[in-house]
């Protein structure tokens, strides 16, 4: 082994641990690991910037403009509650039509904002037929994960391997190569989560709790985030030093960590108070205000004897003293700005007019000040704020943005997506068009996705300045920055060393058994790392392995596509699987009782039917 591969091992090694550690963000850690081996002389200036020029990078950039068409026009949100009128109440037969809707839905566009338009569908079918939401969402979560082995857009790791395929001089995967096997694995996924994997899914939220209604209940929020215990209702009284200021102005947060949610006028001379309002940092104070007023009970004292105000009694159920003051519960996706920073450096109250009033981390509520803990990836939010601060956080934030929404109430769900833009018949039209370039060949397929997403932006289905907005750039850079990482592999031996140990231990008992070692070696790395990084590593190593023992590379490469999708067995291997989280009430090994037989499945298919379609 030479030092130049050792050098490119212990970059990768890092790499992975610090993937797995959701310290810092995966684009940064990836410009990391681009850096070290530029730094280390293992990559030339070109070869580094190579990944950014990567056709696969263009490709990734141009479906998701063609996604956000869907989405902004109201298309994808209007097929997810033409389930809800189908599905029925029987709990086999909504779980069936919805791993068959959702999976193909997720063939064209991104499974997590498959999954966030039909999550509170999805609880709102269970509750509507008296079962646990919890008994839904994880089988609905894995039906968007395996829509991604149907086409070779679905996900991806797809348009890797087929990347990888032409990179070694041979034909890039068509459309529909992948689809006869994703299919498969389709009907056999829905098959098991309906006869056998159902039986292992627990029932850990209430059906009957908020029964009716398409979210979960302020009174259960307020519960679920520790708010009754968290929120105080206080008076200004004649010579408090908060008279006259601004709450910008007041240091509340800096002296007590405490935040304003409300403001109700009730001047001295008004016998009730007047209308509530949504508070902000310009939100000015005046003698007689009803503030409601989220801060750690130790330090409530304080603050009520040294600012002059009157504490009243807080307001049961956890309701607000603001009838014009919402609240929806959202969660940071991999590519969220915030991750790493804290609330407090995040400014997020000043960046979207919302107000911060519970944090969950892995379904468990943290208690005390928590303006200095910093984000991590699948953290979720309780924020609260007006009807006009929250359209646009739901609406543009909802899918790719920082956040991606959990809880809405149904209020303003059907004022931000309820109607469907006339912009729709343009979108379906593009898409159509788009996918039919594709499949029948008229045109290269990165030209195509182009193509419509410029079809997409000059149309009106999606502003440009939104565009930009929502875009996956830390999806761009982890691909771009990590595609390198191959080359380095390659140039310095590391993945002929690895493809080696690979034949060397399986490719005697066969390609078949190196097939199921390309399967488990990826799908185990699927678990706690992005797919996409997955692919990027392990593409290399299966076409290598695949030159050793002198067999097509396409079986192989194949096998790692579909397996990178198989991230089913914890809650940390995708943000389809960490959205669901919280609502679903999941611990992390509720994934992994039918997660892992599911993979198991998806293996012994592999087995017999990759080499079928892709004979080696």
């Amino acid at each position: 082994m030479t030092t130049d591969i050792l050098i490119v091992f212990g970059i990768l090694a890092a790499t992975i641990a610090l993937f797995v550690s959701d310290r810092l963000r995966l684009d940064l850690v990836a410009l990391m690991a681009l850096l070290s081996l530029l730094l280390a002389g293992l990559l030339t200036p070109a070869e580094a910037a190579a990944g950014f020029g990567d056709s696969t990078v263009m490709l990734i950039a141009a479906l998701f403009v063609v996604g956000d068409g869907l989405f902004q026009t109201g298309v994808a949100a209007a097929m997810g509650r033409w389930l809800g009128r189908v599905a029925g109440t029987s709990e086999l037969r909504v779980l069936t039509v919805t791993m068959l809707v959702v999976a193909p839905l997720s063939a064209f566009i991104s499974s997590t904002g498959t999954v966030a338009i039909m999550m509170p569908i999805a609880v709102s079918l269970a509750r509507r037929a008296g079962f646990s939401p919890s008994r839904l969402l994880i089988p609905m979560a894995y039906a968007a994960l395996i829509g991604g082995m149907l086409t070779l857009i679905g996900t991806p790791p797809n348009l890797v391997v087929s990347e990888a395929l032409v990179t070694a001089g041979r034909p890039a995967l068509g459309f529909f190569s992948m689809t006869p096997i994703g299919l498969i694995i389709l009907l056999a996924g829905v098959a098991f989560m309906a006869l056998a994997g159902r039986r292992l899914l627990p029932a850990r939220v209430d059906p009957a709790a908020g029964a009716g209604r398409s979210q979960i209940s302020l009174a259960e929020l307020s519960a679920a985030y520790l708010m009754p215990d968290s929120i105080s209702r206080l008076r200004v009284r004649a010579g408090s030093p908060l008279a006259g200021r601004s709450l910008a102005e007041s240091g509340l947060r800096a002296r007590y960590g405490a935040t304003v949610v409300a403001v109700q006028a009730w001047p001295p001379a008004r016998p009730a108070p007047g209308p509530s309002r949504p508070a902000n940092a310009e939100s000015r104070l005046a003698v007689g205000d009803l503030i409601e007023v989220q801060a750690p009970a130790a330090r409530v004292a304080g603050l009520v004897a040294e600012q002059g105000l009157d504490q009243l009694p807080a307001a049961s159920g956890g309701q607000l003293i603001s009838s014009d003051l919402h609240i929806i519960e959202v969660a940071l996706n991999p590519r969220s700005r915030f991750i790493g920073r804290t609330i407090a450096d995040a400014n997020i109250r000043r960046e979207f007019g919302v107000t911060v009033l519970g944090f969950q981390r892995l379904g468990q509520p943290l208690e005390g000040d928590l303006a200095d803990e910093p984000l991590r990836f699948g953290d979720t939010l309780l924020v609260a704020g007006s009807a006009e601060a929250l359209e646009p956080v739901i609406q543009e934030q909802r899918h790719f943005g920082d956040f991606v929404v959990a809880s809405v109430p149904r209020e303003l769900e059907e004022r931000a997506s309820e109607q469907l833009s006339p912009r729709w018949p343009a979108a379906v039209a593009i898409m159509l068009a788009m996918l039919a370039a594709m499949a029948l060949g008229w045109l290269p397929t990165v030209t195509a996705a182009l193509l419509a997403a410029v079809a997409m932006v000059l149309s009106g289905c999606t502003p440009i300045a939104g565009v930009y907005r929502r875009m996956s750039w830390e999806s761009l850079v982890l691909i771009a920055a990590m595609l390198p990482m191959a080359t380095a592999l390659q140039k310095t031996g590391g993945a002929a060393l690895i493809a080696e140990a690979l034949t060397t231990t399986l490719g005697g008992a066969g390609p078949l058994a190196l097939l199921a070692g390309v399967f488990v070696l990826t799908s185990l790395f699927s678990q706690f790392i992005s797919n996409t990084a997955t692919a990027v590593l392990l593409a290399p190593i299966a076409l290598e392995a695949a030159m050793r023992i002198g067999v097509n590379p396409e079986p192989l490469l194949v096998a790692a596509a579909i397996a990178a999708s198989t991230a089913f067995a914890t809650p940390i291997a995708t943000p389809v699987n960490t959205l669901i989280l919280s609502p679903g009430g999941y611990r992390f090994a509720d994934y992994a009782r039918a997660g892992l037989l599911l993979q198991l499945i998806v293996l012994l298919i592999c087995l017999v039917a990759v080499p079928i379609f892709f004979p080696f």
